[in-house]
């Protein structure tokens, strides 16, 4: 395996995302660049807010993801960067810092079939709900809550950033099975699934709300070895470090490291887990 001073697909300088993510990967660009080895095109099924996509330096990416209002706003920073900015920027003024106002936002949004529209308020409620949350219930309304933040951030050089670069992607609104479909023998595949649960007893019914269930979790195994094996590709996959991941990813390379992750409100409950980086090449 290469280091990080061998691998020209690295960036010395970390660059963060513009949208807080659960499960964002910024605090593990490091230990997964180490992992990604070179290649003409990176191609990411689950690309979430981008944090690898903005700290690796392949020639193209193509990034993926099923959620339609996160495409939409990364093609709109790719046509139209400095018109959105400008109009996004109006919804961080002191007026939209409210929760009746962030309530009426929100309701705006759902209503909404305006795609420029919906990608102003899907980064106006990214940063101003709870914790960053991107939830909607199962009639496709966005219902995360007001976070009630003193001075949320307005992400203008981060979004400046995600611009600048978006000219090297092709974004799509596809799901992994038809991610893994495009890949040929020249790219590089980075998964980043909604994480197996740390138990399968603990909180199923919550997890598997998020449509990511157990079967998945073993079809994107699968997928991703035949993918590696029938197309000579390495698949690089990030998941929670159990005994059912490992089984899972049989026949790969693994490699655990210990991630700080906030598991409630008090800092004194923030503690590490096990993280597991399956290497299939």
């Amino acid at each position: 395996m290469q280091s990080s001073k061998e691998n020209p697909e690295l960036m010395s300088i970390k660059t963060r995302a513009f949208l807080k993510w659960a499960g964002g990967k910024f605090k593990l660009i490091d230990e997964i660049g180490k992992r990604l080895p070179q290649g003409e095109r990176l191609v990411e099924p689950f690309v979430g807010a981008g944090s690898v996509f903005l700290n690796s330096n392949y020639k193209r990416y193509l990034l993926c993801d099923i959620n339609q209002d996160l495409i939409n706003l990364y093609q709109l920073l790719q046509s139209a960067p400095q018109q959105y900015i400008d109009e996004a920027r109006k919804l961080f003024a002191p007026e939209h810092n409210q929760k009746q106002r962030y309530l009426d936002l929100r309701m705006q949004f759902n209503a909404s079939q305006d795609p420029f529209e919906r990608s102003l308020l899907f980064l106006y409620l990214n940063r101003h709900g709870y914790n960053g949350l991107c939830r909607y219930n199962k009639k496709g309304g966005f219902n995360v809550p007001f976070g009630s933040y003193k001075r949320p951030y307005f992400p203008e050089k981060e979004l400046q950033t995600f611009a600048a670069k978006a000219h090297l992607a092709e974004f799509k609104c596809i799901a992994y099975q038809q991610a893994f479909a495009e890949v040929t023998s020249m790219d590089v595949v980075y998964c980043d699934p909604p994480y197996a649960p740390l138990s399968t007893t603990a909180n199923f019914t919550s997890y598997a709300s998020n449509g990511f269930t157990l079967d998945d979790q073993a079809v994107l195994a699968r997928t991703a070895r035949h993918c590696a094996a029938e197309k000579g590709v390495s698949v690089v996959i990030s998941n929670h470090d159990t005994a059912l991941t490992r089984e899972l990813y049989h026949g790969a390379s693994l490699d655990s490291i210990q991630v700080q992750r906030n598991i409630s409100q008090k800092g004194s409950a923030r503690s590490k887990v096990p993280e597991i980086i399956a290497l299939y090449r």
